[in-house]
């Protein structure tokens, strides 16, 4: 397919999507969130296994355009929002692994773009922030996903304050799974990549959707849920796979994602 804001690359079970609109600090204008959201939805109905989220030029990404916003009225501003929500629940709906490379700045809903994929790799010089709280426009939904990330009080310190945090105190707060030298960060994320995609595909697949819907429960209620989860998941093709090779002492040989 043809985009104009961001750039879709397969390498073997490997799709990279990249924001492209580097003169415009990757911001997430309304026609970047719907090739987003079009890229995603065809990702997903692929037999891809991971998926690298990236940008290119000088910004990871600025978050929304204010240029969709000036002028709003409250309904337009809420269906434009509720693109953003659709577009950042893909990335935990995908069957497949998704990892943020982090380059440079990632603020507001671009640091919540990140906040969503299911790990993140940034590089040193990097930076997160949520600048609402030095505006007149705080980050409601872009903390969403940041705070379930970073924890209430961490969360809040950032949105109220506005400041950017360093990439150190990113993975130290949990928004980030890991700091590597600029010059590695390709090299880090592929490497991760290369571990997160090993085993079942459907038993990932499974298991990523398993640990969204159990997170925000009560602890009772998510044993509850596991559980049946995870009896189903013995009684399956590549679990019983799995279990089979790891008793006779072999190499296991699982099929394609259901």
């Amino acid at each position: 397919m043809t985009y104009e804001r961001i750039r879709v690359e397969r390498d073997d079970t490997v799709v990279t999507i990249t924001l492209t609109n580097a003169d415009k600090r990757n911001v997430l204008a309304r026609d970047t969130m719907l090739e987003l959201r079009e890229a995603f939805r065809h990702t997903a109905e692929s037999d891809a296994l991971g998926v690298i989220l990236a940008a290119e030029g000088p910004v990871f990404s600025a978050g929304h355009n204010f240029g969709d916003m000036l002028g709003a009225t409250e309904a337009e501003a809420r269906e434009l929002l509720e693109l953003c929500t659709e577009m950042m629940l893909l990335i935990q709906r995908l069957p497949q692994v998704v990892i943020a490379r982090v380059h440079a700045l990632a603020t507001a809903a671009g640091c919540q773009l990140v906040s969503m994929c299911d790990m993140a790799v940034a590089a040193e010089s990097s930076a997160f922030q949520a600048p609402g709280g030095k505006g007149g426009l705080f980050c409601h939904t872009p903390m969403v996903g940041i705070a379930r990330a970073v924890g209430r009080k961490r969360g809040l310190e950032m949105a109220i304050t506005g400041d950017p945090i360093d990439s150190h105190t990113a993975a130290d707060w949990g928004l980030v799974n890991r700091v590597v030298p600029d010059a590695e960060l390709i090299d880090a994320t592929d490497e991760l990549m290369r571990r997160a995609i090993r085993g079942s595909a459907t038993s990932k697949m499974e298991g990523k959707w398993a640990f969204y819907a159990q997170y925000d429960m009560a602890t009772a209620d998510a044993y509850e849920y596991a559980t049946g989860v995870m009896a189903a998941g013995v009684a399956s093709r590549d679990g019983q796979e799995g279990i089979a090779s790891f008793v006779e002492k072999r190499r296991p040989e699982f099929g394609p994602r259901e």
